[in-house]
């Protein structure tokens, strides 16, 4: 059992001893051993969660050694704003399209209108939060038809989100889309999928298989089987469920070596009620940005 200095000299030790130690006392044979390609990746921070001002936000980013920023499709009011702060750090913009109205009319209308304003801002990727999960498979088809002629004719990369409470919400349901739509590329945050099937996925391996490599963009948190996100996935007993992830993020890492040469990351450990927090109080059990921080090092020192 750990106690609290030996927890503390484990959980902040360096990406370095990470890479070079827990990885393999977990038993991670990374696919990276077959190929040495090299990897053209960029990592970008998530402002969810964020206190400050969003310049306070994007200086901090900066420093702490982020390529850009992924944020939602900020209002026409704003967007000015956004983009001359993103210049004046020099971060790339990569952005997050989605509604939320039930009814499918209604929030396909503002999904196509909101994917064109994101697009015309040249952002180097969309993300999409595609859809309801009670959207039937036709009505899915309508987004996934609109995403794909938007990429074309804009020559930007758009990719959808596997996310709970949309469209690719779970691993079996995924897979019968990418057969559907051979266009079709993921933002892959595979701990919803581990967090639905309340599984590790060991049996949806065909699915999990197909999605890996249709992947374009991951989000790196680490789900478990009964919830989205692990409270830190530098404590030991996440171990089994960290590398499950890493294992699934080394292929894919696999797959754009010997590819396209390109991937690119974002470390989405969100704040309450993702973080866990002590009763009454609502007190943070970990620190978002710094499991993030972690997770670019990690990343960076693995994969980079």
């Amino acid at each position: 059992m750990f106690n609290r200095r030996q927890f503390l000299q484990y959980s902040l030790g360096s990406s370095a001893l990470i890479g070079s130690q827990l990885s393999p006392a977990l038993g991670l044979n990374s696919a990276l051993a077959t190929t040495q390609k090299p990897l053209e990746l960029n990592i970008f921070a998530t402002n969810w969660g964020y206190k400050g001002s969003f310049d306070e936000f994007c200086n901090q980013t900066k420093q702490a050694g982020y390529d850009g920023v992924e944020l939602w499709l900020p209002s026409p009011d704003k967007t000015r704003a956004v983009v001359n702060t993103l210049e004046k750090y020099d971060l790339k913009m990569l952005l997050l399209v989605g509604a939320h109205q039930g009814d499918f009319n209604e929030h396909f209308a503002i999904f196509k209108n909101d994917l064109k304003r994101a697009i015309a801002l040249n952002p180097v990727k969309i993300n999409c939060h595609t859809g309801r999960d009670y959207f039937t498979f036709e009505q899915a088809s309508v987004f996934f038809n609109e995403s794909s002629a938007q990429t074309k004719a804009a020559n930007i990369q758009i990719c959808h989100e596997t996310h709970r409470a949309r469209i690719l919400f779970a691993a079996h349901i995924c897979q019968s889309y990418l057969q559907a739509f051979p266009d079709l590329r993921l933002t892959l945050d595979i701990s919803h999928w581990v967090n639905v099937a309340s599984s590790l996925l060991d049996d949806q391996k065909a699915a999990v298989k197909l999605a890996l490599e249709r992947t374009d963009h991951i989000h790196s948190r680490v789900g478990f089987t009964h919830g989205p996100q692990v409270n830190d996935p530098r404590a030991p007993e996440w171990q089994k469920t960290f590398a499950a992830h890493v294992a699934w993020w080394d292929t894919v890492v696999d797959i754009k070596r010997q590819s396209t040469g390109k991937l690119s990351m974002t470390p989405e450990f969100g704040p309450f009620p993702y973080m866990p927090t002590l009763p009454y109080t609502k007190q943070a059990v970990g620190n978002q940005w710094e499991i993030n921080q972690y997770m670019l090092e990690f990343w960076r020192n693995r994969y980079g």
